[in-house]
């Protein structure tokens, strides 16, 4: 078998080896992430249990040291001779008002929400909030849990929502006697808002349930006064009838339990409606609940702990285990593929020279073809530039020939605007040599200074026919539209004064700067004005003087560019469909035969190409024709700067 029959073989036999690594590897890194994810997530519960119990002992001893600091504070008040007198019967409005007084300090001082004093019938007797509106006196509170707690147990402790201002509080309430005998009860109601906002800046929601499962204390706003467990009907007509709650809905916080992990630990899922006050952790998904009961109440205090960053953290590093097996096994990969990658790279080599050989002898080959091809592309783009060369000099001569062609026309005005002179001259000159030969010398040099005039003005009127007739170069350099027209003008200076044709020039003040070769544009510009003028040699001299020619510009400016925008308008009869479709056609014209030969415009559009122009004919739609050049601005007219 040849080395390329072995080769092709083995690159067969390569997917389905390659499939079942593909899959031993799959299932190789999958038990190790696996194993890897159960195992941290063992460790990161078992850190969250260890941070969640310090926490539970902290906010416990927060809670207590808040608590405590009252809890004898109700017994102080039976040291007061004041309270045992109104308490025992002798109450009179004098000493009514002086224990509200008392009282009303106290509470001031202590920073309590109330202090207030019960008879034995349950009634108020006297209140620190005895001035306000929503005062305590003369209330019924013997339905109260810590007004009988007192009575029976001499000491009693309750939270509860207020049934007069709705305002949630701790009551602590203490029996007061005289020689052993009860008299009243005294009451004291604390706020635990204070310890509530410090809980609000820890990291995980912690809340306070009673022995109700009714969540009394929070840092979740939302979560206070919701149950843990669900409530049956004789439990709420309970908590009616003794107004603990002051009827409050008491929905179900919705803690469901997932797993169970100790006593005191659990995992739960809370999927309630998203918090609408803002925490800086989340109050939704799985925690890690821990409780702790707190002394000398029924209260449990419960610690939730999110267990995403635990899940986080469990993921990331099973991730990484798998990342770790995936790397050691791709490295056991490459190590076999290169042992066997050395055994083909063998059998490919005598293949791979037997294809370099073939491919050096087609090179070859190739590379003759090539330079036979090659010299006969240079040989085509050698007559093509020839060709383009022998145009571009047909063109230059056509431009002349347009340009001898347009003397030609003007040649009769040209003849008649010197001869006028030419007379004049003769006239001053014999009419000097007789003023000298009377010796009126002052006469014969006003006839010599006319003379010099004369001659001027000849050689003005030769110098741009010679300008005009030269044969230009064609390069382009900034010229001023308004000179170029100018120029124009002048030339046909004498057909306008024999035509009797009005001109009216419309310019902006400022130079029309454009870029190209002036002699040239001259050129277009008589044309323009010429077949102008031939429009309307056969419109009434009425209309010839008070309408005639209007050439104009304008700058007109695009986002793209700026450019000059020329006009050349007559009051002729205007263009027919025919010549608009074929206007700038070579050897198309509709003057008579032997006026024209139809080139002026064909050659007048190829020069404003040239210059990145455009020139256009259409019908006015007042009547005429009226042809449109436009050529872009240099650089100082658009005020623009190049980078």
């Amino acid at each position: 078998m040849s080395a390329s029959c072995k080769l092709r073989a083995m690159v067969q036999r390569t997917p389905f080896r390659r499939l079942l690594l593909c899959l031993a590897l799959a299932v190789l890194v999958a038990a190790s992430a696996l194993v890897t994810f159960q195992i941290s997530q063992r460790l990161s519960l078992a850190d969250l249990q260890a941070t969640g119990r310090h926490r539970l002992d902290l906010y416990a001893a927060s809670l207590e040291r808040s608590i405590d600091k009252y809890a004898y504070f109700p017994a102080t008040l039976g040291l007061e001779s004041d309270v045992i007198d109104l308490l025992s019967g002798g109450a009179t409005p004098r000493l009514a008002d002086k224990v509200n007084r008392y009282l009303e300090q106290l509470n001031e001082r202590a920073g309590t929400l109330a202090i207030y004093v019960i008879d034995l019938h349950g009634h108020v007797r006297a209140s620190s909030n005895w001035q306000r509106s929503d005062s305590f006196v003369g209330e019924d509170l013997s339905f109260r849990a810590y007004f009988r707690d007192a009575i029976d147990q001499g000491n009693g402790r309750f939270f509860g929502i207020g049934t007069t201002r709705s305002e949630p509080g701790y009551y602590l309430s203490s029996a007061l006697s005289r020689n052993g005998r009860i008299v009243g009860v005294a009451v004291i109601k604390v706020s635990l808002e204070q310890l509530e906002e410090s809980w609000a800046t820890a990291e995980t929601p912690v809340l306070v349930a009673d022995e109700n499962g009714i969540v009394i204390l929070s840092s979740v706003p939302d979560w206070k006064f919701t149950a843990l467990r669900r409530l049956d009907e004789t439990t709420r007509a309970t908590f009616d009838r003794t107004q603990q709650y002051n009827r409050r809905a008491l929905p179900p916080l919705g803690v469901n339990e997932t797993a169970s992990l100790d006593k005191a630990a659990r995992l739960v899922r809370i999927d309630r409606a998203s918090s609408a006050s803002v925490t800086a952790y989340p109050v939704t998904g799985q925690f890690l609940i821990q409780s702790q009961p707190l002394a000398g109440t029924f209260w449990s205090l419960n610690v939730f702990s999110h267990i995403e960053r635990a899940e986080k953290v469990s993921t990331t590093r099973a991730a990484g285990a798998g990342v770790t097996m995936l790397l050691f096994a791709l490295l056991g990969l490459m190590l076999n593929e290169r042992r066997r990658l050395l055994k083909e790279r063998l059998a490919a080599r005598e293949a791979l020279q037997k294809a370099h050989d073939e491919l050096e002898r087609k090179v070859e080959e190739r590379t003759l073809d090539l330079s036979a091809t090659n010299q006969q592309l240079q040989t085509e783009i050698a007559e093509r530039v020839r060709a383009e060369q022998t145009l571009r000099a047909a063109q230059d001569e056509l431009i002349q020939a347009g340009k001898l062609a347009v003397i030609g026309q003007l040649s009769a005005g040209i003849v008649h605007e010197l001869n006028q002179p030419l007379a004049a001259l003769r006239t001053l000159s014999g009419n000097a040599v007789r003023f000298l030969e009377r010796g009126n010398e002052q006469t014969a040099r006003d006839n010599l200074e006319r003379i010099g005039q004369l001659v001027d003005r000849m050689g003005q009127i030769t110098g741009q026919l010679k300008a005009f007739a030269r044969k230009s170069s064609g390069k382009a350099a900034p010229v001023d539209l308004r000179q170029v027209v100018a120029n124009a003008i002048a030339l046909l200076e004498q057909r306008f004064r024999t035509s009797r044709i009005r001109l009216t020039r419309n310019f902006p003040d400022t130079p029309l700067t454009v870029l190209c070769d002036g002699n040239r544009l001259e050129q277009v510009i008589i044309n323009l004005i010429g077949n102008a003028l031939d429009a309307m040699l056969d419109q009434p001299e009425e209309q010839r003087r008070e309408l005639g020619i209007e050439i104009s510009a304008e700058i007109s400016s695009t986002p793209r560019e700026n450019a000059v925008r020329l006009t050349v308008r007559d009051h002729g009869p205007g263009l027919s469909p025919e010549a608009i479709a074929r206007l700038f056609e070579p050897f198309f014209t509709t003057k008579d035969a032997g006026v024209g030969l139809g080139l002026g415009l064909a050659i007048s559009t190829g020069i404003v190409n040239d210059y990145g122009g455009t020139l256009s004919g259409e019908n006015h739609p007042d009547g005429g024709a009226v042809f449109i050049l436009t050529l872009p601005l240099t650089i100082e007219d658009t005020g623009s700067e190049q980078p």
